[in-house]
């Protein structure tokens, strides 16, 4: 089963502080740990919400929305895309991440959905056409 993990945004993240070289060294440490395993499919950690923007949609209509976005506690800081054979496993993965921020912060686990769980809604077309835009992003 594939998870996101949601590093949630701190007022430090929002700020743009940039982490400590012990905690980059701590985090490197663990994210070596994390593919040594076969867990981490893919990780980055995003610049603060000023520097973003939101897309409103509406019907046909569009709206752009400029950061900075309010409700710090609901913004991500970065993330994580991990291979594990069920949720509990990402919860012992994450129990021995370090504190990716300076103060308190919240990570959250958030499985991927998956084909099958479409149902009969997939079509054997629709399968096709996931399966090669999926072989053209993995480059394959």
């Amino acid at each position: 089963m594939r998870v996101m993990v949601l590093v949630k945004a701190t007022a430090d993240s929002e700020a743009g502080a940039m982490p400590s070289s012990e905690l980059l060294e701590a985090m490197g440490k663990y994210n070596a740990e994390l593919i040594e395993a076969g867990i981490m499919l893919a990780g980055e950690g995003l610049h603060p919400s000023a520097k973003g923007k939101r897309i409103a949609f509406d019907g046909l209509g569009r709206t752009v929305i400029d950061g900075p976005f309010a409700e710090t506690k609901e913004l991500v800081a970065g993330f994580w895309l991990w291979e594990v054979k069920d949720i509990e496993e990402a919860v012992e993965w994450l129990k021995r991440c370090p504190n990716p921020m300076p103060g308190p912060s919240e990570i959250e686990i958030r499985p991927v959905v998956e084909l099958a769980d479409f149902g009969e809604v997939l079509t054997p077309e629709l399968a096709a056409l996931h399966d090669r835009n999926r072989q053209k992003v993995s480059g394959g």
